[in-house]
């Protein structure tokens, strides 16, 4: 869709990687097709400017300078939206009077509620980004139309299938479950950014042919136009970084000396935490393997502890060569490795590894 004028486009993303990374990548291909993309972010979490010289940046006070946050509470969350919603509405209303008709819309990310408010005011045409599936959103939708047909479950009905979400169990409910029900601000907030509000459509980071008959229904029941344009990643160049922690590429070379098809990579991502008995129970999980690893241990990721200091003693020095373990790596890269046979997901609480293989897909 190449467009005659050089107009603009706002793009305000969510402060966590897995939001902003798509945000990003999306940032990526508008601008490739001839638009001028501003990114307008909160404080926290500010992605690196250098790796995005063709963007142009403003930054929202968002008034959680100090606050350390290990995992986003819905208070942060809710502090997130009220205190970026002045800043943003200063910004584009001096943007209009600047550039007039050439801010074309605002995207923003479905977590960034406030936005629609701002862009409801002001006249501008927003559009919702939505990082996740559309299977997942689908499926919170049909458990807000009926909770009391889900919550609370008895622990007998944890591998019994969700009625409507096949092949989804109790177990596998996509929203936040303390014993076996869900408090109602978490529903509230599940169902506001469920919410696109005035916007005027959405952008999907997936593919119409992996989610068809899903996106189909959601069409139904949102009744504005659908964009799933992705993969995002298959789009952006491999050299354009989006890590807003630093990435460590020696991990690359480590891999190029490892077998086709071998190494398993481990990561808790960029927020996850975890105690030292389930840090100390995958480390040995790993040895046991006998299997090349790639192990992510971000520093904080492990609770009272500095980064590596909670491995088992001489752990490094048991797996030798066929273990590697970094602070962060350039995940991009890393699972387009040949040598990547599958990876791992790890999930904070009770610690569930689960193993992706290449060859079995």
């Amino acid at each position: 869709m190449k467009i005659e004028r050089k107009q603009s486009v706002v793009l305000v993303p969510y402060p966590f990687q897995g939001h902003l990374t798509p945000m990003l990548q999306l940032g990526s291909i508008l601008h490739s097709q001839g638009f001028s993309v501003i990114i307008a972010h909160p404080e926290y979490n500010t992605p690196k400017y250098s790796n995005h010289p063709e963007f142009g940046f403003h930054s929202m006070d968002d008034g959680l300078k100090g606050i350390e946050i290990s995992l986003p509470s819905l208070e942060n969350i809710h502090d997130l939206n009220e205190n970026c919603k002045v800043p943003l509405r200063n910004y584009l209303v001096k943007m209009m009077k600047e550039e007039g008709d050439q801010l074309a819309c605002i995207i923003y990310d479905n977590v960034m509620i406030f936005v629609d408010d701002v862009a409801t005011q002001l006249r501008l045409p927003s559009i919702v980004l939505h990082t996740s599936s559309a299977t997942y959103l689908h499926s919170m939708i049909t458990i807000f139309q009926q909770p009391e047909k889900y919550f609370p479950f008895e622990d007998s009905q944890l591998l019994d299938p969700l009625p409507e979400l096949h092949p989804l169990r109790f177990k596998d409910v996509p929203i936040p479950v303390v014993n076996n029900t869900v408090a109602e601000p978490v529903l509230d907030f599940f169902r506001a950014i469920s919410n696109i509000g005035s916007s005027v459509a959405t952008i999907w980071n997936t593919m119409q042919d992996m989610e068809n008959s899903i996106l189909l229904r959601l069409q139904e029941h949102y009744k504005v136009p659908f964009y799933a344009i992705g993969p995002f990643h298959k789009m952006v160049p491999m050299a354009s970084s989006t890590s807003i922690l630093q990435e460590d590429n020696s991990c690359i070379k480590w891999l190029d000396r490892q077998a086709p098809n071998s190494v398993l990579y481990v990561s808790l991502g960029s927020q996850m935490r975890i105690d030292d008995k389930e840090l100390i129970e995958t480390a040995w999980g790993l040895a046991n393997s006998d299997q090349p690893f790639l192990w992510v241990i971000r520093p904080g990721s492990v609770s009272g502890f500095q980064c590596a200091e909670a491995l088992p003693d001489d752990f490094e020095k048991i797996v030798g060569e066929r273990g590697r373990i970094v602070k962060w790596a350039p995940q991009k890269q890393v699972l387009a490795h040949p040598t990547v046979a599958g990876f791992s997901l790890i999930v904070v609480g009770i610690l569930h590894l689960k193993v992706f293989w290449r060859k079995s897909l």
